[in-house]
């Protein structure tokens, strides 16, 4: 079996915790709960008749004041940038971080998550910035951790470029 370390990254309260959990467990639960430092958990699956442990690395959020550790990132295998839908400057930070680990790690797979697509109707992002980020190559999938939509499908797919 082979292994991959996947890490989650992005800005305070955008879901990452609530991401994992859902793929990991397939549970949602309303109460925000903070990471502090690093939250590792492990999910086998199978890519393509592969069987992959994934060792899921859930980082503390990030913002202008508390930047990510770097030691977290080594060594991982790919990553995802998550962003709040409800909250344009998340996206910012995801670019942030998407710089922080190429610097750290090179160019390895990840996708931008927008989180939140339940919340529709509250968004600040706007297609057009999906659009932009699209044009300039950024990979994104919209996702609900509280309702699931296209949260499997995220992980096998960034799973799948891992194993490439």
């Amino acid at each position: 079996m082979i292994q991959k370390k996947m890490c989650i990254l992005g800005a305070f309260a955008v879901g990452k915790t609530s991401l994992v959990r859902r793929f990991v467990s397939t549970i949602f639960d309303e109460k925000y709960l903070t990471t502090v430092g690093v939250k590792i958990d492990k999910k086998t699956i199978s890519v393509d008749g592969q069987e992959l442990m994934l060792l899921l690395w859930d980082i503390e959020g990030q913002d202008v004041y508390h930047t990510v550790q770097t030691s977290y990132l080594r060594g991982a295998s790919g990553y995802f940038l998550v962003a709040d839908g409800t909250r344009g400057d998340t996206i910012a930070a995801a670019i942030d971080l998407k710089n922080r680990m190429e610097e750290q790690a090179g160019r390895i797979p990840h996708l931008l998550l927008i989180n939140k697509s339940d919340l529709k109707e509250s968004w600040e992002v706007e297609q057009e910035d999906l659009n932009v980020l699209s044009e300039s190559g950024m990979e994104i999938r919209i996702t609900s951790a509280k309702t699931g939509e296209e949260v499997e499908e995220a992980f096998f797919t960034l799973a799948g470029k891992m194993l490439r």
